[in-house]
């Protein structure tokens, strides 16, 4: 009997779990952050910038769940935990360094196309377009 092939496509393929996980904001930004190195918390979270204290933690423990991330506590007091990249964390640099210099590098031209779009949402105006409205500019 042939194995099914994993397939993000397959709306029932646990593939779309791990998609979920890599193609998360918080994700890829913690990935690009580990991927210079060992990091603790505190350092992790000031470099990322906005991220909760909740969001960061929820999101460390999905990737060290999911053999991304490895968390290494040290026996000391106070708790020193520091966070890197699994052999298999590490295999995600390079798709999602590109992802973000994608984002960095097209960002004038997205931005163009959202202003673009949200001047053509707008909803005519109820002002009847008479010569004294217009030079009003209603």
């Amino acid at each position: 009997m042939k194995s099914s092939r994993a397939s993000v496509l397959k709306p029932q393929c646990p593939s779309r779990i791990v998609l979920d996980r890599i193609a998360d904001k918080w994700t890829a930004l913690i990935i690009q952050v580990l991927a210079n190195g060992t990091q603790r918390y505190a350092a992790l979270q000031r470099e990322i910038g906005e991220i909760s204290q909740k969001m960061l933690t929820q999101t460390l423990r999905s990737l060290e769940r999911d053999g991304l991330v490895l968390r290494k506590v040290h026996p000391v007091v106070p708790p020193k935990v520091e966070y890197s990249l699994t052999r298999l964390g590490r295999t995600l640099i390079d798709p999602l360094h590109a992802l973000c210099r994608w984002s960095e590098r097209h960002l004038p031209e997205l931005q163009e196309n959202r202003t673009r779009a949200r001047m053509l949402e707008q909803p005519p105006s109820r002002v009847a377009q008479t010569p004294r409205n217009l030079a009003l500019g209603q």
